[in-house]
């Protein structure tokens, strides 16, 4: 296996695991983001800005990656500027890597707000069934998912290349300062926790902690971006990407609570979102980070809460349709408890939590 590999949004827990992987898996790896870390061994980071044509042109200069991975998205204050801003982003890459020539694959990355629409409308109105299938195509709504789609789409048609769009479900993986992290979220509510011996209290609805869910480890997510754009037979189709098991978080709480050595506190049947739990616990966090010699004293730059409560406050059991991949040949699987832990034990390792 092997080819130059352009990541946009490097620095997000998509593109750090993806660029990891390809970068051991003989590619030779550009990591693209704004403040491009440094440290990911194998991968020459690319600082520019998407929403700025000619810095990315200028820093895009010379490169010729045969495979494209777009793992980035800014969010807006309203669905209308996530679609413009968020587009501009992908039509600004694939503008400014068109004179190079090189482009084999382009592989974007969303989610399941395919199926259960933007944040403004999120798992309300009229929603497909679950499991959700890739068949089952998009909502009449306005969605900055399918603005990016069509213009891959677009620049595919004109240019000639592959594609592939990779849906996971919530994600686990190590990243910091993600917008959407719900381990390292957890992590940290549950350090809080155990700090103050407040109860680690579930705080989303009755609906998610009884009904069925699954999720995406993102190294699985990572191999499956590297199968798709390097398999013919998976050239120009939209993958659903989780883990391959389903639980109840009746069940992954108890886990989640042992592994830190917390009482998990019984649900009462009421949401208690975590922003409202950790509002105002930056200045203790700060205190436990300079106590344990911990990396990050900044608790706003870990914990993701409006996110995780987003899709723990679900009024619907949401299952994901792999059977597109498992047809196509792609068979990993990735136990999610197992996920949980192996991420705490990295941030454990990496002094992000004590």
């Amino acid at each position: 296996m092997s080819g130059t590999a352009l990541i946009a949004g490097v620095s997000g827990i998509v593109g750090n695991n993806l660029a990891r992987h390809l970068a051991g898996s003989g590619f030779t790896v550009h990591g693209l983001a704004r403040r491009p870390p440094a440290e990911i061994d194998g991968v020459a980071p690319v600082a520019a800005d998407l929403l700025d044509p000619d810095s990315l042109q200028a820093a895009l200069e010379g490169l010729k990656p045969s495979h494209v991975f777009i793992a980035t998205w800014l969010r807006q204050e309203t669905e209308a500027e996530n679609i413009r801003v968020n587009a501009a982003m992908v039509r600004n890459l694939l503008d400014a890597i068109r004179p190079a020539g090189s482009v084999r694959h382009v592989a974007l990355v969303t989610g399941l707000k395919h199926y259960l629409g933007p944040f403004e409308a999120y798992g309300k109105g009229m929603l497909p069934a679950t499991p959700f299938r890739e068949e089952q195509g998009r909502l009449d709504v306005e969605n900055f998912y399918y603005a990016q789609e069509d213009e891959v789409f677009a620049a595919a048609e004109r240019d000639g290349f592959g594609w592939s769009v990779h849906r996971p479900h919530t994600i686990i993986g190590y990243a910091l300062g993600n917008a959407m992290n719900m381990g390292v979220t957890l992590a940290a509510y549950a350090t809080l926790c155990r700090e103050t011996g407040r109860p680690f209290r579930f705080p989303g609805s009755a609906a998610q902690w009884n009904g069925l869910t699954d999720m995406t480890d993102a190294r699985l997510l990572a191999r499956h971006l590297t199968w798709a754009a390097t398999t013919p037979r998976a050239r120009n189709e939209a993958f659903n990407v989780v883990n391959g098991d389903v639980f109840r978080w009746s069940w992954m709480w108890g886990r989640i609570a042992a592994w830190f050595g917390v009482e998990p506190a019984p649900f009462d049947g009421e949401p208690n979102p975590l922003e409202a739990q950790m509002a105002g616990a930056g200045p203790l966090w700060s205190e436990i980070a300079t106590r344990h010699g911990l990396i990050e004293p900044d608790l706003s730059r870990l914990a993701s809460a409006w996110h995780t409560d987003a899709d723990l406050g679900r009024p619907i059991e949401v299952v994901t349709d792999m059977s597109k991949s498992r047809r196509l040949g792609f068979l990993d699987y990735q136990a999610t408890d197992d996920a949980f832990f192996a991420l705490f034990e990295r941030l454990r390792a990496a002094r992000v939590i004590p």
